[in-house]
């Protein structure tokens, strides 16, 4: 067998290179057909706000929700056609509200930042809890995606792929210029729209506009879901599935306050959505710092933001109300006073000891 020179092989890869450089998409999308494609959702958002309840319907498992403890994984397969690999989503749910942003930078890796896409669910029902849990855990996110980002960079990998990351929008977006596009897809889902429908119609609205305003200005999709509606259930898996999967987004839209909103990203606009709804206030007098401060000024003249200080944050999941266990708890609570009893007990044995000059 004749011996293959080094240089023979460099010329072998360096023309493999320039062939990949030189595909059209569809040599690409045909060559992709024959191989599994990998993507990572991260679900994020309020406490109790129907995360789970929106997953299991896009993993069409019929079974009761149960609390997310912390941060929980699982996994979604589909067959593209037949006699095709089947694609895997990566499914991860983080349970807490707020509580545990922290733990954003288990699923939000190197590895998986160029196919990865976030939801954040936001509960309708309790409007005063929103816009905090809304920024508090999209920044911590973003945060995360910075620091991946920065790091890919410092190192010089390439694990970006096809998809840029930070995305950038394309050229016809809507206000494009005017926008600051989440760092990876983001689609925002406004959950238990069976309570909010009957909300006074002033506050529906300024709920409404607000965010219409957010999805937009960091280039999300927003839709409005309740458990209770199988159509906005299926909506909803629809728009998960796009980004599980990479199948064709939804384009239907609904825009009105009274009905469950539905926008894909890149269909709503500045002047559509218009200012914030303001009937007591000149908005010039809020001295707000950039758009998205001024909308939150306003949204918290309507929905002021709970006491924070009042509020206690449990960071241990094991003093989480929702969890409880009361035979487990009952028997915890004993070895905590057992714990500290043995405590006072060494402390006093200590203070007893005569020890020598």
């Amino acid at each position: 067998m004749p011996k293959i020179s080094s240089d023979t092989l460099w010329d072998i890869a360096a023309a493999e290179v320039r062939s990949r450089e030189n595909r059209t998409d569809e040599e690409d999308a045909e060559e992709d057909a024959h191989f599994t494609t990998q993507r990572t959702v991260f679900f994020m958002g309020s406490k109790a706000g129907g995360k789970t309840t929106i997953l299991l319907r896009f993993l069409d498992r019929d079974e009761a929700a149960k609390p997310t403890l912390a941060l929980e994984y699982t996994f979604g397969r589909r067959a593209r056609g037949h006699n095709t690999p089947k694609d895997i989503a990566h499914l991860w749910e983080l349970g807490g509200g707020i509580s545990l942003s922290d733990l954003v930078q288990i699923p939000i890796t190197a590895d998986n930042i160029s196919f990865l896409s976030v939801v954040l669910v936001l509960d309708l029902s309790k409007p005063n809890a929103l816009w905090e849990t809304m920024e508090r855990l999209l920044d911590s996110a973003r945060s995360q995606l910075e620091k991946v980002c920065a790091s890919l960079q410092k190192t010089g990998e390439s694990r970006f792929g096809k998809q840029r990351v930070p995305r950038v929008l394309h050229k016809d977006y809507p206000d494009r210029e005017l926008i600051n596009p989440f760092p990876v897809p983001l689609l925002i889902v406004g959950s238990k729209f069976d309570i909010f429908q009957d909300f006074d119609s002033e506050k529906r609205k300024v709920i409404c506009k607000t965010l219409r305003f957010i999805a937009h200005f960091y280039g999300a999709s927003l839709i409005f879901t309740s458990s209770k509606s199988e159509a906005t259930m299926s909506k909803s898996r629809s728009f998960v599935n796009q980004l599980a999967f990479g199948t064709e987004r939804p384009k239907s839209v609904s825009t009105d306050p009274s009905k469950p909103l539905a926008i894909p990203a890149g269909f709503d606009s500045l002047s559509q959505i218009g200012p914030p709804v303001t009937s007591d206030v000149d908005i010039s007098t809020l001295h707000a710092k950039n758009p998205i401060d001024l909308w939150k000024k306003v949204f918290e003249r309507v929905f002021p933001p709970e006491n924070t200080k009042e509020r206690k944050e449990l960071k241990d999941p094991a003093k989480d109300p929702q969890y409880s266990e009361p035979l487990i708890d009952s028997i915890r609570a004993q070895k905590d006073q057992e714990l500290e009893q043995y405590k006072r007990e060494q402390a006093k044995s200590w203070k007893s000891l005569a020890l020598d000059p």
